[in-house]
């Protein structure tokens, strides 16, 4: 198949899924996801979606991204390289598309272990794929086991990393860990600054890589202004059981323990020296100074997958509201997918 026939493809499916004739189809879709995993409501899907076909398959971005890898960028792909296994995640809405469409532009065959916490979306996706281009069908199988596969490509858990590390030691492979993401705060952050590092932070519930679940805060600073910002998304959150669930338990702990927090009715604020907090805490660290900040950031670098801060002021951060709309180009854990299957 022709690199150019496999971009057209990618491309036709971001029409279809931006297009409001697709929108009935695209809700019951989104509302078989919520059925089978209740933290991803119908809006939340719904969002994803369009994020990819936004962020993703435009001809503009999928070119500009090839081009990154000139040895992929030859139009006699006729026959894939490798099968690649790829152990999906499924802690957000679709979220393992981008490895889907990695592997795929780049060239090769992809075998597939979808998540149960995501099987609906990535499901369709793949068989929508294949009805715009029925000659991908031999391109893309799912399966429950990946001994077939040539290379590996897995996310999980630190400790399922360690384990697919042994498991996929043979093989060449590209293993992925836990990371969260850090949102930076002078102090002068206005109520709108705030809205969207209340995004950052709530979006999918909190369950993705790209979440902010850890602040760091000047010294002294008051809480106060970025919690009633965020008041009037109550309703939404502890409308859902199992977000509900999680706030009730944590706010019994911190009571039971003494642990100081703060609490607006459904997100809990915490000092905590942790980076990845729990559904409806939000950890925070204090600094004395923006160089005390930096230090603390790249001492962590390894553990953070973003950096945000209001307009993006500080270096190689995005801004606020940003962390949940990746580009091609963002790459989890900061290893290039497409520059690891070009090499194989």
């Amino acid at each position: 198949m022709l690199q150019s026939e496999r971009l057209q493809t990618f491309v036709a499916l971001g029409d279809f899924l931006r297009s409001a004739s697709s929108q009935p189809e695209l809700d019951e879709i989104a509302q078989r996801a919520y059925h089978k995993n209740n933290f991803f409501t119908p809006a939340n899907s719904l969002n994803a979606l369009r994020a990819i076909a936004d962020q993703f398959l435009s001809v503009d971005k999928l070119t500009a991204w090839i081009d990154q890898y000139p040895s992929l960028k030859t139009e006699a792909l006729n026959t894939p390289a490798r099968t690649v296994g790829v152990v999906m995640a499924g802690n957000i809405p679709a979220v393992g598309f981008h490895d889907l469409l990695c592997v795929l532009m780049s060239g090769n065959r992809l075998l597939a272990k979808l998540s149960s916490q995501d099987f609906v979306l990535i499901h369709y996706l793949i068989q929508k794929i294949k009805e715009i281009n029925p000659s991908f069908d031999p391109w893309i199988e799912e399966a429950e086991r990946l001994n077939a596969a040539d290379v590996y490509i897995a996310t999980g858990s630190n400790n399922t990393a360690r384990y697919f590390e042994y498991y996929f030691a043979k093989k060449p492979h590209l293993i992925r860990k836990n990371r969260t993401s850090v949102g930076l705060l002078m102090g002068e952050e206005n109520e709108e600054e705030f809205l969207k590092l209340g995004h950052d932070v709530l979006d999918y519930f909190g369950l993705g890589c790209r979440n902010v679940s850890t602040i760091l805060v000047p010294d002294g600073y008051d809480f106060v202004p970025l919690l009633r910002a965020l008041e009037p998304q109550i309703s939404f959150y502890l409308n859902n059981h199992k977000y509900q669930n999680n706030y009730d338990y944590n706010k019994s702990i911190y009571l039971i323990n003494a642990v100081p927090h703060f609490d607006n009715g459904f997100l809990l604020v915490t000092e905590n020296p942790g980076l990845v907090s729990p559904i409806s805490v939000l950890y925070f660290q204090t600094y004395q100074t923006q160089d005390d900040a930096s230090a603390w950031l790249t001492d962590h670098a390894s553990q953070i997958q973003v950096v945000a801060s209001a307009k993006g002021w500080y270096p190689n951060s995005v801004a606020f509201g940003q962390t949940q709309r990746p580009g091609l180009s963002d790459y989890a854990d900061g290893v290039d997918t497409m520059a690891f299957l070009s090499t194989l």
